[in-house]
């Protein structure tokens, strides 16, 4: 195996014991009202290695003409986005950050609908009435 392999499976496997679907998604906790509280994190991470062979080192078995020299550096940001509250009625994202766009969107929808069925109903009142 060549030296630069070593250090990517070292570099990798320790990301691996940090980073891991818990991370992500935390363990979930069951409130004195018997609501379920669910952790949500973002997770970022970025990862790097190099390494080559550089000069003829004088004296060495053929083996190591080159001597090896590499490096790895690997970086991770985790940040709470919300918690997903889960009870009887309903599922719910509540924000760390307060609501974004899409989320306000989301939850005006269903208002949106029922403010055009009501539309629709009065208009086909109002042409029931002129017949």
């Amino acid at each position: 195996m060549h030296p630069i392999e070593n250090i990517m499976q070292t570099a990798m496997s320790e990301i691996k014991e940090m980073v891991d679907v818990n991370t992500v998604i935390g363990d979930p906790v069951i409130s004195a009202e018997g609501s379920t509280i669910i952790p949500v994190s973002r997770v970022c991470f970025g990862f790097v290695a190099g390494g080559g062979e550089y000069g003829e080192a004088e004296g060495e078995a053929e083996s190591l003409k080159y001597p090896f020299s590499g490096g790895a550096g690997s970086g991770v940001s985790i940040n709470p986005i919300g918690f997903l509250v889960v009870n009887e009625d309903n599922v719910q994202l509540l924000s760390v950050n307060g609501k974004n766009l899409l989320e306000q969107a989301a939850e005006a929808v269903p208002h949106f609908i029922s403010e055009i069925r009501e539309a629709l109903r009065r208009c086909r009142f109002d042409e029931e009435e002129q017949h």
